[in-house]
């Protein structure tokens, strides 16, 4: 079963017109096979019965006129009337192996016709004269030779048949093909679309179409896309006003510090002031998620290069690896805030960050590497977690509130792609991000 399936075609296409082919030569072999067995053998005896019969009636003709002048006008008369040419051999015999048979259809009939009309020994040659067939057969006086045409013998309607049974499949077949493809279009286009959206991406010329269960399955994508626009649109205009409202608190503690002096109370809280906002920060960026941004084509080299400067801006020293002339279509404002959480994350722990990225197949590999001290193999995925802080060997968000790694999967994930942690090269730790070109 499993070697059938390796030989299927995959595509809802190429399974569509298996369905319809495979029925179809089935009837062909079966209508051939009975029509071969039925037909063409019984028109080819009824053929070569009524040839073996015209000799029989000319082998009595002869013997009822026996004289030269009625034998030559029989011969004479015989290919216009019988469509026969006839000569004979005065004293011939035939010899034991002349007299063979045969295993084509044809000889096959027509020897069995001649043992019921004719009764009489014979030889039949089907090779040596082009469309013709000769036929000897042993009378008391000689040999006599018949010349006749194949076609009296075979009947064309056969190949007709048969070129009518190809015709008409392969133009039954091409219509098959033509409507398939109309019907498989809208469901290729319903899977674009949900790719596209799954990635991000605005898709807004789908339209249902195609057969009743595709048009409803495309009317309910349609309504699944905008019940979580309006969701993210929701969200997004809530978060903006939550955003603002914590603003104008945070601006009033921080003018009414300023008023306070340089002293110390008043640095410390300038401090937590400080520490609120960033974490304030941290969780609107989180929970807001991608917001409102279109996604574009963005030439990834560039877009590394910026984020890498960014993060030497503060310190950190980046080797930066990048294929030019990659373009990739994502949320370019998200993908920066991707990687600079990426590349902050390691600069808190490393000495050297390596950020790489090449074109595999159809994938985009984009990886962070470090020699900083890693992150033990059975706590990678809890770093995921939303507000995870990792105590052991190495806090990825030191000085934040554990979302640094939640929103950069969050935003690969959004885009179609995946993103791992696996041990560097360079000794600490590489984060894998892949992404569908």
């Amino acid at each position: 079963m499993k070697m059938i399936k390796h030989f299927l075609p995959r595509t809802l296409l190429g399974r569509s017109i298996l369905i319809v082919v495979v029925p179809l030569i089935m009837l062909q072999v079966v209508t051939t096979f009975i029509f071969f067995n039925r037909h063409w053998e019984t028109i080819s005896l009824l053929l070569s019965r009524s040839f073996s019969g015209n000799i029989s009636m000319v082998i009595d003709t002869m013997n009822r006129f026996s004289e030269v002048e009625d034998r030559e006008w029989i011969f004479m008369v015989s290919p216009g009337n019988l469509g026969l040419e006839l000569s004979f051999e005065e004293g011939a015999i035939l010899s034991e192996e002349t007299v063979k048979k045969s295993d084509g259809l044809i000889e096959e009939m027509l020897e069995q016709g001649m043992d019921e009309r004719v009764r009489r020994p014979f030889r039949i040659d089907n090779e040596n004269f082009g469309d013709k067939v000769q036929v000897k057969i042993q009378l008391p006086e000689g040999v006599l030779n018949v010349l006749g045409k194949r076609k009296l013998l075979f009947s064309s309607t056969t190949y007709i048949l048969i070129l009518w049974m190809i015709g008409t499949s392969l133009i039954l077949l091409a219509v098959a093909i033509i409507f398939m493809r109309n019907q498989v279009r809208p469901i290729r286009r319903l899977a674009a679309a949900a790719d596209n959206f799954g990635k991000g991406r605005d898709v807004p010329y789908f339209k249902p179409e195609g057969a009743a269960e595709v048009r409803r399955a495309a009317a309910a994508f349609k309504l699944m896309q905008a019940r979580i626009q309006r969701q993210i649109s929701q969200r997004t205009e809530m978060l903006a006003g939550v955003s603002h409202d914590l603003g104008t608190v945070l601006t009033r503690m921080k003018l009414e510090l300023a008023m306070l002096g340089d002293s110390s109370e008043a640095k410390a809280l300038a401090a937590d002031v400080a520490e609120m906002e960033h974490m304030i920060e941290g969780y609107l960026a989180f929970a807001r998620g991608e917001g409102k941004e279109n996604a574009e084509p963005v030439k990834v080299d560039r877009m590394l290069a910026e984020v890498a400067d960014n993060a030497r801006r503060n310190g950190a020293e980046i080797e930066l690896e990048a294929d030019t002339g990659m373009t990739i279509t994502l949320r370019h404002n998200a993908f920066r805030r991707c990687f600079g959480n990426l590349l902050g994350n390691a600069a808190r722990h490393a000495q050297h960050i390596r950020l790489a990225a090449q074109r595999r197949d159809h994938q985009l590999e984009i990886t962070v590497d470090d020699d900083g001290p890693g992150i033990p193999e059975d706590r990678r995925e809890d770093v995921f977690k939303a507000f995870f802080r990792l105590d052991e060997a190495r806090n990825l968000d030191s000085g934040g509130v554990g979302l640094g790694l939640s929103i950069s999967r969050d935003i690969v994930h959004a885009h179609g792609g995946e993103i791992s942690l696996e041990t560097s090269p360079l000794g600490g730790l590489r984060v894998g991000v892949l992404l569908p070109v």
